[in-house]
């Protein structure tokens, strides 16, 4: 078969197994919390989404929705006409019998996403979250853990590529073989096979296998068959463990163990040959090979068929991230981008709170009349007739703004090993700036040897000037980590001063021999600026480049209240993921 053909056949396998959770959704309702679909807009979401409006019918949820909309609140306009409180009720209850369908999902807010995770233990209706982030971005937003964690089946649309005719007619390619297992005896009940094959995969979560055994179950009444855990068959499990397990993977299951092969046998003596025997008497007349019993097959045991299952629904690169143990949490911040903060100005909103506009606050008008409507009635009449606001009603908008961050790289230039820590650390600095211009990154260098500490690379995002300015960068002589040590503090404050996310990464082997005085001796001396560096706040990485890491490293990371990364063989790569780690929180 050509790559064309298999990937057209891995793309129907997957269309279908997208299709048949549409069933098992509306078979099992509630008690599965919804689905997660990953998936860019396009005909092949679209097609699917309207395959669900056709069986069930959906509500959306607006894109500025709160947990007033949610859960209903004071209707303005009737409290306005009636003079007197009038409430509204909430979307989850306009929802009752249908599918709430939640956009964009990956940018929820926390608050929104713990309502609605909260929504689904109460049992509010099912959701369906479309996530549109770039699947080739490792930084992109995700969905909030504990609201994804509540939707048990999760299905990966981006690799799908059908074509548009079949689309539009509606035309669904064969289910999976998995999906087609003939009905078997279970060797073991389906509750321990599938928490197995969930531990087997590396998932952690203890909703996953519960999750598993409902959509099961659910998969058998859509095939209109009885639900019981004891009649469940392989194509139920098979449907579970593609649709609940798979996509939750962190691993691949572990190998068998090799069977050892039985020791040669022992040489014997030639024997004597037996007498022969006499042959077996022909069989009566009573009896005939068709009427014989034939031997019962042997229980199957399902745990190998659901971990087949969930590889099977592995979305492409996802297999071979998993073989290479490439696949971690989900990052808490770009490695390259700035933190979040919370703004008055610009940024995503986030909701509203009590406050004067002015200075670039901005009133939020709707809520300022909702706060002030129910106070209207114990309130003097205005004589024209215009609502009475005070100050106490005014509500100003909140946004959340994503700053920009600076990598600040203090490298020790001294010493006989200055050459290979000068290249990497140059090298690091150009990988980082060669992704960071989109990003409006800012890369820095300081550089510590001799007598002193200089900054060689002023904040930039220019890739040319930094090969430019680092060229002659020269290394050798003594170690003064204290005047390093410093001088990255004092850039540091500076970009925090122009609203920007520092990060200093240090790198060094912590032995500090120039620096001090007055009876203080260069190790001391390089403790205390660390100590002051600590008490700035600023987040920092120490890696200690020594071939054998000694305490002095560690002492210093401890001060300095930095995460300790050693990496006896520097290279640009390694202290590149060590950036990004501990940017993520990672380390």
């Amino acid at each position: 078969m050509t790559p064309d053909g298999a990937a057209d056949e891995a793309s129907g396998e997957r269309w279908a197994l997208a299709l048949s959770a549409i069933d098992i959704l509306v078979a099992a309702g509630n008690a599965i919390g919804g689905i997660l679909l990953r998936a860019r807009p396009g005909p092949v979401r679209d097609a699917w989404a309207d395959a669900l409006a056709m069986v069930v019918p959906t509500r959306r949820l607006p894109a500025n929705a709160d947990s007033e909309a949610l859960d209903g609140g004071l209707d303005l306009t009737a409290t306005l006409a009636s003079g007197k409180p009038v409430h509204r009720a909430g979307i989850l209850a306009d929802a009752a019998g249908k599918i709430l369908v939640v956009p964009m999902a990956e940018r929820l807010n926390v608050a929104l996403a713990a309502r609605l995770a909260t929504a689904i233990d109460e049992g509010c209706p099912p959701l369906l979250l479309f996530d549109e982030g770039d699947p080739d971005n490792p930084d992109r937003e995700r969905v909030p853990q504990g609201l994804a964690d509540r939707l048990a089946i999760h299905i990966d649309l981006n690799s799908v590529r059908l074509d548009m005719a079949a689309l539009v007619a509606g035309e669904a390619p064969p289910p999976p073989l998995a999906m087609l297992a003939e009905p078997g005896a279970i060797a073991s009940d389906p509750e321990t096979a599938l928490a197995v094959g969930a531990a087997a995969l590396g998932i952690a979560s203890i909703r996953a296998p519960i999750m598993a055994v409902r959509v099961a179950r659910a998969h058998a009444r859509a095939d209109e068959r009885p639900d019981d855990i004891e009649q469940l068959r392989e194509a139920d499990m098979a449907a579970a463990g593609a649709l609940v397990l798979g996509p939750r993977a962190t691993r691949l299951p572990p190998p068998p163990p090799d069977e050892e092969a039985p020791p040669p046998p022992e040489e014997q003596p030639p024997e004597e040959p037996p007498a022969e025997e006499p042959p077996p008497p022909p069989p009566s007349d009573d009896t005939t090979g068709d009427d014989q019993e034939q031997p019962e097959p042997p229980p199957i045991d399902p745990t190998d068929m659901i971990l087949d299952a969930a590889q099977t629904a592995l979305p492409p690169g996802l297999l071979d991230a998993l073989a290479a143990s490439t696949i971690s949490k989900a990052p808490k911040a770009s490695g390259s981008s700035g933190a979040k903060q919370k703004s008055i100005t610009s940024g995503r909103p986030a909701g509203v709170r009590p406050g004067m506009p002015g200075r670039g606050a901005r009133l939020a008008l709707i809520e300022t009349i909702k706060t002030a409507a129910p106070w209207q009635r114990i309130r003097p009449v205005r004589d024209d007739g215009r609502l009475a606001i005070r100050v106490e009603d005014l509500r100003i908008r909140r946004f959340i703004a994503q700053t920009q961050s600076t990598t600040i790289f203090a490298v020790d230039a001294s010493g006989s090993a200055a050459f290979a820590r000068l290249a990497e650390a140059k090298g690091a600095v150009e990988l980082l700036l060669a992704e960071a211009y989109v990003k409006r990154a800012e890369v820095a260098l300081v550089a510590f040897r001799g007598l002193e500490a200089v900054l060689a690379l002023p904040p930039t995002r220019s890739l040319p000037r930094a090969k430019r300015e680092l060229a002659g960068l020269a290394g050798g002589g003594g170690t003064p980590i204290a005047s390093g040590l410093d001088l990255a503090r004092r850039v540091a404050e500076g970009e925090k001063g122009r609203g920007r996310s520092p990060l200093v990464v240090v790198l060094t082997d912590g032995r500090a021999n120039v620096g001090g005085g007055d009876g203080i001796s260069p190790q001391e001396a390089a403790l205390a600026s660390a100590r002051a560096y600590r008490a700035s706040g600023i987040a920092a990485v120490f890696i200690d480049c020594s071939p054998r890491p000694r305490p002095q490293g560690a002492e210093l990371a401890a001060a300095m209240g930095a995460r300790l990364v050693t990496l006896p063989r520097v290279d640009a790569q390694a202290v590149v993921a060590a950036v990004k780690a501990a940017s993520q929180g990672a380390i």
